[in-house]
């Protein structure tokens, strides 16, 4: 997950990660960093050509946004859901978009959408060593 510049700047990283814990998702990786050009074009490359595409990369490395890997079970599918639709204008209250977003362009965060996605994702951000096992006590009551 990337929680992007316009949550950074308005201040709500702090309410994002709370509420992706309190879902009973663990953090194994997380860093704050100011995106270059180059590392913005190899992670929306999907993107590329598209007619958004340029604006998407001037946003993205307009200001620093935070890297996490989260774990849990089905953690991919259960960030999406509380993430909500892509434009805020259509996300259900109680997710991030819909409480939080503004318009399509700034709507807080970026996920995965898929396992495979997140693994070449995770490997933009993160070496190996940065990525920590450990267990909680609190897993046992989760899962």
């Amino acid at each position: 997950m990337l929680i992007k510049p316009d949550a950074i700047q308005r201040g709500l990283a702090g309410e994002i990660i709370f509420r992706l814990e309190k879902k009973g998702l663990k953090i194994v990786a997380m860093k704050m960093l100011h995106m270059d050009k180059a590392l913005a074009q190899r992670h929306y490359a999907v993107h590329k050509g598209k007619a958004f595409f340029d604006d998407l990369v001037n946003f993205i490395t307009s200001s620093p946004v935070i890297a996490i890997v989260f774990q849990g079970e089905n953690a991919v599918e259960v960030i999406r859901k509380m993430m909500g639709e892509t434009d805020p204008a259509k996300a259900q209250p109680g997710t991030i978009r819909g409480d939080f977003g503004i318009d399509i362009g700034h709507n807080l965060v970026h996920g995965s959408d898929s396992v495979e996605n997140a693994i070449d994702e995770i490997d933009l951000f993160f070496s190996t060593e940065e990525i920590f096992s450990y267990g909680r006590e609190l897993d046992k009551w989760i899962y």
